[in-house]
């Protein structure tokens, strides 16, 4: 039901922010039928919602966050109460028990000489062990009497025990922190999660995208390959009619069949991108369908200039990039381990406490039980260990140095991957809007061209090369508007603006990640402290190493 929702919200999210972005059906999922069976045919919010739902990467993500719920459960436990039922039942058969009694009682006070096992009183005590399981049993009351009374007690061959015990740990140092570090493991894993899913979006756009630049050069190259056809037979006929020599012939021919590599690469391309897109969406190879393709995409490849304020964006990224929040978690968690480290130090005070039933030894009766309470109360205290404590807590605040400088390396890289998309951007922006009128410049020259060509005022080379220079045109700005889209989907990563998240991921999102904890904006440390700064700017602690002036 959850992804149900999920997707639903997804793909209406997608509608609202793109409706125009696309010049085929907005009807979603639909089916194209060939010779080999149904194929399915993705527009682009489909196949983001597709990868949303069955991409094995994202579903690893979430099911990663619900492991760190149960590393949470498991961690708390320590804290509280735990009880245990203990049931013991023993059967002695009576022969055997009569060994025992008889053989240990005998046996004291002799020895053994070499090439012996045993004395000879212990071994035929051992051997004429008596039938019956009864034994003389001295009352305490008769033991000052100098003629003891003998009162045979028979011992009961069935013995058993029953304990319920509850144990509850009262203080320490340790267990406390580890639970606050499991809370924030849970919310990196969402963040994580968070992240994968960033990336799958811009994944699948970049896919999806491939697909239409590849689908429309191998347009342009069928249509240059059909022009060139089309050249070659008309100097062929001209040829026949003797108005212009063999080599024109050849020239249309050799221009011909150094176009035809181009479609075959064209075309290879194309089938390439659509599986590796079907991979992404978690499309299985389906053998029915053979050769044919594992999917067909409905769209066009868009061009919506956008306005963008690089300060404005680079701080929004900061602000909304899960991959910040996941480092954030990880410094706090890290805080926690050392807490927790160095509460080894302290004392540790736990209590039991339960009853117990115990059989009685000469009758097996339930009624006969023996069954009283216990109460116990534990405490330790580590008073030397020889700095085997200090040197985890050592290692454990090495690690949280390296958290914090992971932090801040994770800052600039938010830095970079922005400027870089917004580069990017300008750069394919720029490339688009000059190919935009150069492909109209070769294509009227190659009209022109034609028309020279036919009129007998031009030659066959004006031609060809016109036409090498269109195709050119037209796949040069392909390429820019394909790099613009990439660069458009990669800055919306970058910046955190991928996709919006809200009541959707209710399931998944702790409470704690929609708190200022994980505010990752400029003016807060590692830990969300706010930095503190100079006239100059941050303040820089470069730890021990002082610099003085020399006198």
């Amino acid at each position: 039901m959850r992804n149900f929702l999920l997707s639903l919200w997804i793909l209406a999210t997608f509608g609202l922010l793109c409706p125009s972005s696309f010049g085929g059906s907005e009807t979603g999922y639909r089916t194209g039928t060939g010779s080999a069976g149904r194929v399915p045919t993705f527009t682009l919010n489909q196949a983001i919602l597709t990868a949303l739902q069955q991409n094995p990467t994202l579903l690893n993500a979430e099911q990663e966050i619900k492991r760190t719920k149960g590393v949470i459960i498991q961690v708390r436990a320590q804290a509280l109460p735990q009880i245990t039922a203990n049931a013991q039942f023993e059967w002695i058969d009576p022969h055997l028990s009569g060994a025992r009694i008889f053989g240990t009682s005998t046996s004291t006070g002799t020895g053994t000489t070499p090439g012996t096992t045993t004395g000879g009183a212990a071994a035929a005590a051992f051997i004429e062990s008596p039938a019956s399981q009864v034994r003389d049993v001295q009352p305490p009351q008769a033991a000052a009497s100098p003629t003891p009374s003998i009162t045979n007690v028979q011992q009961s061959d069935v013995s058993y025990s029953i304990s319920v015990l509850g144990r509850q740990l009262i203080f320490n140092g340790t267990t406390f922190p580890e639970i606050r570090g499991t809370f924030f493991q849970r919310d990196s894993a969402y963040f994580a999660f968070r992240n994968v899913l960033d990336q799958l979006i811009a994944t699948v756009k970049t896919q999806f995208y491939q697909i239409v630049v590849n689908r429309e050069l191998v347009t342009v190259n069928e249509q240059s390959v059909h022009l060139l056809e089309s050249q070659l037979k008309d100097q062929q006929n001209r040829f026949e009619a003797g108005t212009v020599p063999r080599f024109n012939v050849l020239q249309a021919e050799v221009a011909l069949y150094n176009q035809l590599p181009l479609l075959i690469t064209a075309q290879n391309n194309l089938r390439i991108s659509k599986l590796t897109l079907a991979k992404t969406l978690g499309l299985y190879f389906q053998p029915r369908r053979g050769e044919n393709p594992p999917l067909e995409v409905v769209g066009e490849m868009p061009y919506i200039p956008r306005l963008i304020n690089l300060a404005d964006a680079i701080e929004m990224g900061k602000e909304r990039r899960p991959f910040l929040k996941q480092a954030r978690a990880n410094v706090l968690n890290q805080l926690q381990q050392v807490r927790a480290t160095a509460g080894q130090y302290l004392p540790t005070i736990t209590t039991t406490g339960g009853g117990e039933w115990i059989s009685s030894p000469t009758n097996s009766s339930w009624h006969d039980i023996s069954k009283g309470w216990l109460a116990l109360v534990q405490g330790s205290l580590p008073i030397w260990d020889s700095g085997a404590i200090a040197g985890q807590v050592i290692q454990q605040r090495a690690l949280l140095s390296e958290t914090k400088i992971t932090y801040d390396d994770d800052v600039r890289q938010v830095e970079l991957e922005i400027q870089q998309a917004y580069s990017n951007l300008q750069q394919n922006q720029e490339l688009v809007k000059s190919q935009e009128k150069n492909v109209e410049l070769a294509d009227e020259a190659l009209r022109l061209a034609k028309a020279r060509l036919d009129a007998g005022a031009g030659v066959q080379l004006d031609v060809l090369n016109a036409q090498v220079q269109l195709l050119t045109a037209q796949s040069t700005r392909l390429q820019a508007l394909f790099g613009y889209n990439s660069s458009l989907a990669e800055f919306d990563r970058a910046t955190g603006a991928q996709s919006t998240y809200q009541e959707m991921f209710a399931d998944l999102t702790p409470h704690a990640t929609k708190t200022k904890t994980y505010y990752t904006g400029s003016g807060v440390d590692a830990e969300g402290k706010p930095k503190q700064t100079d006239e100059d700017g941050p303040r820089i602690r470069t730890g021990r190493s002082r610099t003085s002036s020399s006198k």
